[in-house]
């Protein structure tokens, strides 16, 4: 096999280099191979073969010093280059590897617990299976304690109050009211809030951050809401609605939905606030793992994708 230049190949192990290196730095090879473990015999050979290899010799000897020529001087710096590339390729590898294999701890709000979360977690597990997720659902500001205190990587979440986290929007959501079956605002594809006013509401309890929205959106529309019922989570929300139970302000369904609640009229609302934003948070100042990164590279990509505006 010939390189480009006509030249056959350059027959040196790393060894070699790494040997040629540490002697063209101290000057002595019994210096070198004390530092290096290995013995002065088996050094001097190393050097005799790297240079027959060129076809010239790298050093001049100056008593028991060795000095580099011209040639040794500027292959040494080609060797230190060498060097340094092969040790970047290890590392990056390793990364890699570590990437493949770390543990993921992501935090998400309960809302988003039935669909964005399985359906971002099970793209990114479809090319990459190996990293483990830690899953935690809480409201926002449980989850931002945790964040803070290391006991999750990454959010997903509506934004945080807290400016020193970063959070990046991953898309917008149109909320919706939902009624029961025979309600008389049923047939109605679009409505505004207001319409709804005087309504008994079924709420979140006041634990979940969408409870807070929800009641600011209401007053945004000229009215509070009054709470006839408080339910555990979205879901339980909808089949109370659907039950006859009163009204509700909910996240739009996704995948269909499923249960009595999904039987109830889902009515997109008009009010241009009737919105929220999702979206990944980290804290910048703390540390996150290559898998961590992975992920939230990954979700940063593909997170959009997965929600309706």
């Amino acid at each position: 096999m010939q390189t480009t230049h006509g030249l056959p190949p350059l027959r040196v192990s790393l060894d070699e280099l790494r040997w040629f290196v540490a002697v063209a730095e101290r000057g002595r090879v019994t210096q070198a191979a004390e530092e290096l473990h290995i013995s002065q015999p088996a050094l001097s050979r190393a050097l005799a073969r790297l240079q027959r290899e060129l076809g010239v010799g790298l050093f001049d000897r100056r008593g028991r010093t060795l000095r580099l020529n011209r040639y040794g001087e500027l292959f040494l710096a080609h060797a230190r280059r060498a060097l340094a590339e092969i040790e970047s390729g290890r590392e990056a590898v390793e990364e890699v590897a570590g990437a493949e294999h770390g543990t993921v701890s992501l935090g998400f709000a309960p809302t988003l617990s039935t669909w964005l979360v399985p359906a971002l977690v099970s793209a990114f597990r479809s090319e990459h299976p190996g990293p483990r997720f830690q899953l935690h659902q809480d409201s926002v500001g449980q989850l931002v304690n945790a964040l803070h205190e290391g006991g999750a990587d990454l959010l997903l979440t509506p934004r945080p109050g807290d400016p020193h986290l970063s959070w990046r929007e991953l898309g917008r959501e149109r909320l919706q009211l939902v009624v029961p079956p025979t309600h008389r605002l049923a047939e109605r594809k679009r409505v505004r809030l207001a319409e709804a006013a005087g309504e008994r509401f079924v709420m979140l309890k006041h634990a979940f951050d969408f409870r807070d929205l929800v009641e600011d959106l209401c007053r945004g529309a000229g009215f509070e809401p009054e709470s006839g019922f408080e339910a555990e989570d979205v879901a339980s929300a909808r089949a109370l609605v659907a039950a006859g139970l009163g009204v509700a302000v909910v996240p739009p369904l996704h995948g269909g939905g499923a249960g009595l609640g999904a039987q109830a009229p889902h009515i997109e609302l008009r009010d241009s606030t009737a919105v929220r934003s999702i979206g990944l948070v980290w804290d910048e100042s703390r540390y996150r793992s290559p898998a961590t990164e992975l992920f939230r590279a990954f979700a940063l990509e593909h997170g959009r994708l997965l929600i309706r505006p």
